[in-house]
């Protein structure tokens, strides 16, 4: 039987503090929360792997436990603050909203699947989340209705601007998203809000499976 409190305990060691992640808050939250009950049964044993995970299919190419060390690393650069406002968009069952909240966030999380939606409600009440909203409509519609964020965090890879998704932020609100195609040379990024224009810088490379509502269409060919 895996000892999942030690493999957690080794993973903030060794993959979150050796890649510049030195948040205590982040790195308490994440030695806290059981990545391995967002998994399914039969790949709860790779919860704590360096790869992206599928926990769940959707119509519109699944949903990925991402590597703990790109999610704490592109949380920090987004320096969520105690009583912010989160917005997680394709979340991993739930997993990043508990630990967002463990860090005394209000969050959000957007999904398109209700299937889904219904699970991760599941799944956040039974690891004290109950008070997380999950909205049922497109990853890249945004979630108008509830906006602004101080905070986007979307969980996988985009290769165009989610401005929908950007005006939902706040002034100074900012958006983590990995930027490119989801293979090894795509960047994670960062944007801020400044009135009605967005800054945008590269933070690290990062390698995350590509959401198809933010694929790139293909041009016309003759």
């Amino acid at each position: 039987m895996i000892d999942f409190a030690r493999v957690r305990r080794m993973m903030v060691d060794h993959q979150l503090r050796t890649y510049d992640i030195t948040d205590l808050g982040i790195l308490s939250a994440m030695n806290e929360v059981p990545r391995e009950a967002f998994a399914p049964d039969e790949a709860k044993a790779l919860a704590y792997s360096d790869q992206s995970l599928p926990v769940a299919q959707t119509q519109d190419g699944g949903r990925f436990l991402l590597p703990a060390m790109i999610f704490g690393r592109l949380l920090q650069n987004l320096r969520l603050g105690a009583g912010e406002r989160a917005l997680v968009v394709a979340s991993a069952l739930g997993y990043e909203a508990v630990v967002m909240q463990r860090l005394g966030a209000a969050v959000t999380i957007l999904e398109s699947d209700e299937a889904v939606a219904e699970r991760t409600r599941v799944l956040l009440a039974e690891h004290g989340a109950g008070s997380v909203e999950v909205v049922v409509g497109p990853l890249d519609g945004g979630c108008p209705a509830t906006a602004p964020f101080d905070v986007i965090y979307v969980n996988g890879a985009a290769q165009v601007r989610p401005q929908a998704l950007l005006d939902c932020l706040a002034e100074d609100g900012r958006l983590g998203v990995i930027v490119g195609d989801g293979s090894r040379t795509s960047r994670a990024s960062l944007f801020v809000r400044s009135g009605d224009t967005f800054g945008s810088r590269a933070i690290f490379d990062a390698a995350a499976p590509l959401l198809p509502p933010f694929r790139e269409e293909p041009g016309f060919v003759f």
